[in-house]
């Protein structure tokens, strides 16, 4: 059980370190809602899909790479000094290479050349402190990775917060002040990328004492090892970005273009919603990964990926469930604008497709042990054709509903296909039976409370008491052994 309770507490800590800055940055999901037209928020959620699909890029599967080669090789500081040599001239030459081409990017992909700049530099900047964010992830100082993470999203709220709401008020009092020669009338989505940046160079700052006390030693032939297993990585990473981010740019493509921004605005706004699962398998995912390679070679290690799947599913699908039956609750606390709410037939769609995509994650762990990383680059790369293809064929007649039904069909889909071939090549005894029970009672009961008795609290509390009963029918010798394990 100490085991167990390691990971616990691992997953803990980087919840923290996920989930606090995370809620903060969801509290801007309120503010621009409130304050920016369907689609002025579109274009900013287009702009956002474009960087998180260049952040991939720019890390090019050095951060999972960095883990596996950390935990492997003898000399640890060749393996942080050559992965940091790497990202740093990477980020410099994508730097001079996206300024000399930024018209070009700007012709192309439609976006003023402007907000094209600003992503620039929030891109480079946040390259910049991949490795050494994962070195604190390696160096076990989760306080430090939180604090930093957390300080990042309140520079970028409180900014946000003041370029938006209080520097127009203060400027229209204050006509001659130094406050009034920095605002300018209809700039609010270069404000918000303005706070971005400044947030990006307070952490990188923060964090820059890492380049400073590097000697800059690069190993080549570690690196090509490295190259070798993180570049399926990131293929899987680009295939993921798509899957995750390319229904909102494709949704501006293929929608007529006087209602594409808009339809993308209301879209973007729900998926939001999808918060709770979304922080669930992101901080999942930030303490699982060094946990399993850390025990990758213990001899029960199949046994304990088995119950940590398990109990991941527990968890999640009661999150899946809670979320869906209070999810007219949390519209009114994260979209304020009621004109966003059309497109809340979305939420469960998402929320499940996101509950998928952490399920696939733990399956997962069978190609990055055995150093088949390229498997998971195929899966992805399908995950990626089902969701161009669907989104494609559907939006032209179902819009963004369409889109929701691309990304959960291509999350399932992978997570089936990694079931699959993981019990072929490194087979794990999941307890397939009490799996399936909690997943299919949570999805079933999610949609009898959304599409049957919507807003009805007493029938969907009623749905939640019985799934946790029927968790604690199926799990009370477990937790039984837990509570007298405390006791003594």
């Amino acid at each position: 059980m100490s085991l167990y309770k390691n990971l616990f507490k691992q997953t803990v800590i980087y919840g923290l370190a996920t989930v606090l800055p995370r809620m903060f940055s969801f509290l801007l999901v309120p503010l621009y809602t409130g304050l920016l037209p369907k689609a002025e928020y579109g274009k900013v959620s287009i702009i956002f899909a474009y960087i998180i699909f260049f952040n991939v890029i720019l890390a090019y599967g050095m951060e999972t790479a960095f883990f596996r080669f950390y935990n492997n090789e003898t000399d640890k500081k060749t393996v942080v000094e050559t992965t940091t040599v790497s990202i740093f001239w990477t980020s410099i030459l994508f730097l001079f290479g996206a300024v000399l081409f930024q018209n070009t990017l700007a012709e192309r992909s439609g976006i003023d050349v402007q907000y094209i700049q600003y992503a620039i530099w929030i891109l480079v900047l946040d390259a910049l402190v991949i490795i050494p964010f994962s070195k604190l992830r390696a160096y076990q100082k989760p306080m430090v990775y939180a604090a930093i993470k957390i300080a990042n999203v309140v520079i970028n709220l409180t900014l946000s917060v003041f370029f938006l709401v209080f520097l127009p008020k203060i400027a229209q009092s204050h006509p001659d002040s130094f406050l009034d020669s920095i605002y300018f009338e209809n700039f609010q989505i270069g404000y918000i990328f303005i706070a971005n940046i400044i947030a990006s160079l307070a952490t990188f700052l923060v964090l820059s004492p890492n380049y400073f006390h590097l000697k800059w030693h690069f190993d080549f032939d570690l690196w090509k090892r490295m190259m070798r297993y993180g570049l399926p990585i990131l293929v899987a990473g680009l295939a993921f970005a798509i899957n995750e981010q390319f229904d909102k740019i494709l949704l501006g493509e293929l929608l007529p273009a006087n209602i594409a921004e808009a339809e993308v605005g209301v879209y973007s706004a729900c998926y939001k919603l999808g918060l709770f699962m979304v922080l669930y398998r992101t901080a999942y995912t930030l303490g699982i990964e060094p946990f399993f390679f850390s025990h990758a070679s213990n001899e029960n290690a199949p046994q304990t990926y088995a119950m940590i799947t398990k109990y991941f599913i527990i968890f999640g699908s009661f999150i899946l469930l809670a979320v869906i039956v209070f999810a007219d609750v949390l519209k009114y606390l994260m979209i304020r604008d009621s004109s966003y709410w059309e497109a809340m037939k979305v939420v469960p769609l998402i929320i499940l497709a996101n509950f998928f995509l952490g399920i696939y994650t733990n399956l997962s762990v069978w190609y990055k042990l055995i150093d088949k990383t390229h498997i998971g680059a195929y899966i992805s790369i399908i995950g990626a054709i089902i969701t161009l293809g669907l989104n494609f064929l559907l939006i032209p007649t179902m819009s963004y509903y369409g889109s929701a039904i691309a990304t959960i069909a291509a999350y399932g889909s992978m997570m089936f296909i990694s079931y699959y071939f993981g019990n072929k090549y490194y087979p794990i005894p999941y307890d397939i039976k009490k799996i399936g029970g909690y997943l299919l009672l949570s999805i079933g009961f999610s949609a009898i409370s959304f599409y049957g008795f919507r807003e009805n609290y007493f029938v969907g509390i009623s749905l939640l008491i019985v799934f946790m009963y029927f968790i604690y029918y199926n799990e009370k010798e477990t937790l039984e052994r837990i509570i007298k394990r405390k006791k003594n």
